[in-house]
Parts: structure tokens; C-alpha cells; sequence
């Protein structure tokens, strides 16, 4: 156990939550509620968060003192990490691809998306992060109105469960994960780069209990790897009051 964690009742537990669905509403911005729930949590143990977006997005749902609230915060599965504030090593999606074989990947979703028939596309179907890809056939910058009526319709017709599948069938040498989370994309990561990336950066801080928090804790959810993960105690939850609760039932709060 590092000194560091010393002020807390339990020193050798560590809370780490997913972002979008478990601290805040889908794609929005934490309540007063939660954050005074956090600020309790972070008295009796640890606490860090772990999503696939970047700091900056995520900044935009748990506010600017992202960095205060939290011990450790883990952007984009902590290719992007902070420990109490300071930036940690970063490592780069691009960088193990490479641009010949990432420039395939990304003509290829383009192609196929621009054969979809759905009932709305807008824009920037395909994002380019440090850490990994993100597939959107509606385009992340549909509204709230158009983002949830695009997760009622992929439900039914399954289409990013079916785009996922014909990219594993395109490209079966590119050692990737495709993993669907959220209501209208999906991340595509070399494997091993899901949440469970983040779990190297907790080496040698001598954490006995790691409890893991989440909304997609189901196979093919962004989730799942690290809700299964030996070393994690996971938490399947629906939305951020479930959370709370959980919360105050393990640790009294």
C-alpha cells in the first residue's frame, strides 16, 4: 500500500466507475447528487474512472475539476491517464496500426456506412482518438432527440452488431477489438486495449480490492472485459442512481 491513499479508511480498495451510463446520464453531465456521493466515497477508499472517450469529452459530462475529483482518471481505457493530477506515459493507437493499415480500416467503414439504410445520418462517423477508432453509422453529431431514437432502431436491427462482424471478417490480421458501447458507436482497439488497459497503471499501488462499476457489462459491451477481469470485483449497473445505491449499501455512505 502506497502512503499516498493513507487518509483513507480503506487504503487498499479502489472505486473505479465507467463515465457515460454510470456517473452521468448518456452523454450527460454529472448531477450534484453524484458528486457529493464521490466526494463521500473518497473518504472510505480510492476512486477513478475509466471510459473510451477522451479527457476533453469527459471533462464536458464530469466538469472541469475532472482532475480533483478523482485519484486516478483514465481517458480512452488510460492510453490517456492521470495519477492525483499528473499525467501519466501515453501510448497511441496509430502508432501499433500504422498509417497504410489504418488508412484500409477507416475506407473500408466509410464505404460501408455510406451503404447503410437508416433513417437519419449526420456527421463525423469516424473519430479518430490516441488510443483507438470510434465507428458512429449515425454520426456523433446527431442530436440527443436523433441519438435516441438511432439506439432504439440499431436494437432492432442490429446494425452495429452486424458492422463489428464484417469488419472481424475484413480484417482477421489486425489483432483488433471491436467492442459496442454507448447508444450509437462503437470502438475498435488493438486487444488488450479495452478498460482492462487501465489495470497496468494500478500495478505497485497495492490494491487488495478493485471494484469495478458499469453500464455495458455484457459480452460485446465496452465493459465486459474489465467487469470479468480476476482482479476486479465488477458491478453491473444501469444508470447512475443504481450506482448510488450500490454505492451506499457496500460502503455506508
Amino acid at each position: 500500500m502506497t502512503s499516498d491513499w493513507a487518509n483513507r479508511e480503506f487504503p487498499n480498495t479502489i472505486c473505479l466507475f465507467d463515465v457515460d451510463g454510470t456517473l452521468t446520464p448518456a452523454r450527460g453531465v454529472i448531477t450534484d447528487e453524484m458528486r457529493k456521493t464521490l466526494e463521500d466515497l473518497r473518504k472510505k477508499c480510492v476512486v477513478g474512472f475509466v471510459g473510451g472517450s477522451d479527457f476533453v469529452k469527459q471533462k464536458e459530462q464530469l466538469g472541469d475539476n475532472a482532475l480533483d475529483m478523482f485519484d486516478f482518471c483514465f481517458s480512452e481505457n488510460g492510453l490517456t491517464a492521470f495519477r492525483k493530477g499528473a499525467k501519466l506515459p501515453e501510448n497511441s493507437f496509430l502508432q501499433y496500426l500504422g498509417e497504410e493499415r489504418y488508412s484500409k480500416l477507416v475506407n473500408f467503414c466509410l464505404r460501408y456506412i455510406a451503404d447503410l439504410e437508416l433513417p437519419q445520418k449526420r456527421g463525423t462517423f469516424v473519430e479518430f482518438r490516441q488510443g483507438m477508432v470510434n465507428i458512429s453509422p449515425i454520426g456523433r453529431n446527431c442530436s440527443r432527440e436523433e441519438r435516441n431514437n438511432y439506439e432504439v432502431f440499431d436494437l432492432k436491427h442490429r446494425i452495429r452488431e452486424k458492422f463489428v462482424e464484417d469488419l472481424e471478417k475484413q480484417f482477421p490480421d489486425y489483432n483488433l477489438k471491436y467492442s459496442i458501447g454507448g447508444q450509437i458507436s462503437f470502438d475498435v482497439f488493438p486487444i488488450g486495449w479495452d478498460k482492462t488497459y487501465c489495470l497496468r497503471h494500478l500495478e505497485g499501488e497495492g490494491f487488495t480490492t478493485i471494484h469495478f462499476f458499469g453500464d455495458k457489462a455484457f459480452k460485446g459491451g465496452n465493459d465486459w472485459e474489465i467487469y470479468n477481469h480476476e482482479a476486479v470485483t465488477g458491478h453491473a449497473i444501469k444508470n447512475p442512481e443504481e450506482t448510488q445505491a450500490v454505492l451506499k449499501e457496500i460502503f455506508h455512505i
